[in-house]
């Protein structure tokens, strides 16, 4: 019996992930999984949402709100035929998710009473974020570190992401703030 125990046990350690990912980070990842999707994949949301909810993955996590405050709001130029996705992450903790049916553009904000900064680095430098933006510059001002990226596949679409510099910031206000814009004008 403790043999098999034992098998069972280094089996279940073979199958789990070296890193398993929080909910924080999944409701990270999800969003921008699904702000690339709903900018570069119209047909996902076109004929119904299923296949959009699908690629990003979050399940019932995801939904869409009538309305957010003001703090999550993209800049103004974008605010037009947009829709609004709460991703609850945790209880007191999770992001919003802004598109738009008729801006190719997605904003993503995140707070709560949790610290996201080491989160957000950790989705940042992940192989699957990696592998569809390529990092292009950074700028440090104050506490906050925001960071240009090109879309891989569609190079006219980039994306601006603006995080605390260190852990243990921003606690109180929006922690993390990602706009992305598919640009025609090249």
């Amino acid at each position: 019996m403790v043999k098999r125990l034992g098998v069972a046990i280094v089996g279940l350690a073979i199958a789990s992930p070296a890193h398993a990912q929080s909910a924080l980070e999944e409701g990270f990842a999800g969003a921008l999984r699904g702000c690339e999707e709903w900018v570069l994949n119209p047909a996902s949301w076109g004929d119904g949402l299923e296949p959009f909810m699908s690629t990003v993955g979050l399940g019932n996590r995801m939904g869409l709100v009538e309305s957010v405050n003001e703090a999550a709001l993209p800049p103004r130029e974008m605010r037009v035929a947009n829709y609004f996705w709460r991703i609850n992450s945790t209880e007191d903790a999770g992001y919003i998710l802004v598109v738009s049916d008729q801006v190719p553009m997605c904003h993503i904000t995140g707070g709560g009473g949790s610290d996201l900064q080491p989160l957000v680095e950790s989705v940042l430098n992940g192989e699957e974020f990696r592998s569809h933006w390529e990092k292009l510059e950074d700028d440090s001002r104050g506490e906050m570190t925001t960071t240009v990226y090109r879309n891989r596949e569609e190079p006219d679409f980039s994306m601006a992401v603006s995080r605390a510099n260190s852990p243990g910031q921003r606690l109180d206000r929006v922690q993390v703030v990602v706009t992305a814009i598919l640009d025609f004008g090249g």
